[in-house]
């Protein structure tokens, strides 16, 4: 998941869903930074960025204070993706829903 497949130029701040900055090397930075770590340590990053950008937003850049919500918003979905992707390596599924064939949740 990338950030612009995301939030494709959302009100225009495409720093937000593609930043140049993160894409200078053949891999996205989000995805140096998983595999440098563990499943757990990678969801625990994802939760902090989480909460950083939302004890933030609106002292950070107060002409733009969804700017960081929607960085926190970014961080929330990549972190649903690992626990489904989890799940489905599991054979299991979380909140009641089951995995059906396809690895469709239903």
């Amino acid at each position: 998941m990338k950030w612009k497949e995301i939030h494709k130029d959302e009100e225009g701040w495409l720093d937000i869903n593609s930043p140049d900055h993160y894409n200078n090397n053949t891999i996205e930075t989000i995805d140096l930074i998983r595999d440098s770590m563990n499943e757990e340590e990678f969801k625990g990053y994802l939760k902090g960025n989480i909460f950083k950008y939302v004890s933030r937003y609106r002292y950070k850049d107060q002409e733009n204070p969804v700017k960081d919500l929607l960085k926190a918003k970014w961080y929330l979905e990549k972190l649903i993706e690992v626990m489904r992707e989890e799940d489905l390596e599991e054979g299991t599924k979380g909140m009641g829903e089951k995995v059906v064939h396809g690895g469709k949740y239903e």
